[in-house]
């Protein structure tokens, strides 16, 4: 496997959760691999991303959990929250999966660089140290980086990234965006306390999900004081002396908040990487275009996760990585990664999931399609006297009932929806689902129910 001619058969740069994959499953077959990561072992997912936010969700739904309770018999007295406790138990989670993170390479022989990594020339990368190193192959898989809009004063605004790293809870805060980061820390901040504000520059939230989950999640947000604010931009931001700042967007009277944040999308973290040395080639939003391989236009560097711009979650990041590194250097046939139904979901207040084609799209496609529904109150709800529905929408082909897609909104819903995704992706019928007994009393049964 080793080739003399360089330092290492594979270089990584950015050891997030594509990286990491790629690196371990690479040595694992034998390579000599070495990777470096300037900020912190485990990239946005695990560091500044979704292990975090997910905690926060979980420590949020406390405070709807506590009122509830108390129709379940139960009596709490003298109940009070603690940011900082909650931040810094985080924290501490966080360093701990990154130091897992950190052993696996070890212990598969991969070299860690925790610095700036360059390609300055062919097969070659140099280190901020200086060090120059050669690699036969290099791999990218370096994520994406919050975008935040340009206007006067945005120097002051935060990002998801810093939103795990507050001092207080925000009395009031403005959140500009209108997709999945947005909507999840709306319902975060929401519940800690805060009065949230959501601000879009467009009509609609969560744009690429099925309309009747953004309608109903925006009205259970709206009923628990989340406001929404549509084809509002801001124009101008200023800090006051007192701290707080002023805002003034499009359509709408100058107002004040604690804390203002971009939630305004991610764009692939492709600056300072040297690609311009080699002639790697970008798209129009800065993604490193890749094959269906990985592969760039330079036929030894390759690319995964964020940073093409593919699909921007997690565990299509984890398949990219393991599919080039056995494919590359592993003992079997070359094999590309399936990037069509991939199900997915917003942990927003309640969690939204989804898997295969919306109406629209199914519409658009099939032509004639035949959509059951079911619009019901949790078992959960109806006792805590929570008056919160749920909805569950299965989209199947008018010829011949094959589920094209799946949606729900309410409790436990990213929980059901892996399993119903494994049935969209195999291609199963409603008519299957028909013929499965119901778990009972569940809120996973309205699947095999619905008529």
């Amino acid at each position: 496997m080793a080739d003399t001619e360089y330092d290492f058969d594979l270089f990584t740069i950015g050891i997030g959760s594509g990286g990491t994959r790629a690196s371990r499953v690479a040595a694992a077959h034998g390579a000599r691999v070495a990777a470096a990561e300037e900020h912190r072992v485990g990239g946005t997912c695990v560091i500044r991303g979704c292990v975090p936010k997910k905690m926060l969700v979980y420590g949020a739904q406390f405070a709807e959990d506590l009122e509830d309770c108390q129709q379940f018999g139960w009596t709490i007295e003298g109940k009070s929250f603690d940011w900082v406790k909650l931040r810094d138990h985080v924290m501490k989670d966080v360093g701990r999966i990154e130091g897992v993170y950190t052993e696996t390479l070890e212990k598969h022989d991969v070299t860690l660089f925790h610095e700036h990594a360059k390609i300055t020339d062919e097969h070659e990368i140099t280190l901020a140290s200086g060090k120059v190193v050669t690699a036969k192959h290099i791999l990218i898989a370096t994520g994406a980086t919050p975008h935040v809009p340009d206007f006067p004063g945005n120097e002051h605004v935060i990002t998801s990234n810093e939103a795990f790293h507050l001092d207080e809870v925000p009395g009031c805060i403005l959140i500009l965006g209108g997709g999945y980061i947005a909507n999840e820390f709306a319902g975060i901040f929401n519940e800690f306390g805060s009065k949230v504000v959501v601000a879009n520059r467009s009509d609609v939230i969560l744009r690429s999900y099925d309309f009747s989950m953004r309608d109903r999640l925006m009205q259970i947000s709206m009923t628990k004081g989340i406001e929404f604010l549509f084809r509002a931009e801001v124009e101008k931001l200023e800090k006051r002396d007192d701290g707080t700042f002023a805002v003034k967007m499009t359509g709408v009277e100058e107002r004040t908040f604690d804390l203002v944040m971009a939630a305004t999308g991610r764009v692939p973290n492709v600056e300072g990487l040297g690609l311009e040395n080699v002639g790697v080639e970008l798209g129009k939003r800065g993604e490193i275009k890749v094959d269906e391989f990985s592969k760039t236009n330079v036929d030894y560097i390759y690319a995964v996760g964020d940073v093409t711009d593919r699909v921007q979650l997690t565990p299509v990041a984890i398949r990219e990585g393991q599919a080039f590194a056995d494919s590359v250097f592993g003992d079997v046939e070359p094999y590309s990664v399936d990037h069509s139904c991939i199900p997915s979901a917003v942990f927003s207040h309640p969690p939204i999931s989804s898997v295969g084609l919306n109406e629209r799209e199914a519409k658009e496609q099939y032509g004639q399609v035949k959509v059951y529904t079911s619009d019901f109150r949790p078992m959960k709800n109806v006792v805590a006297g929570r008056n919160e529905r749920s909805l569950v929408k299965m989209i199947c082909d008018g010829a011949n009932g094959q589920i094209l897609g799946v949606h729900m909104i309410g409790p436990y819903a990213p929980e059901i929806m892996q399993t119903a995704a494994v049935a969209v992706k195999a291609g199963m019928n409603k008519a299957d689902f028909d013929a499965t007994t119901a778990i009972h009393p569940t809120v996973a049964e309205e699947l095999v129910l619905m008529k």
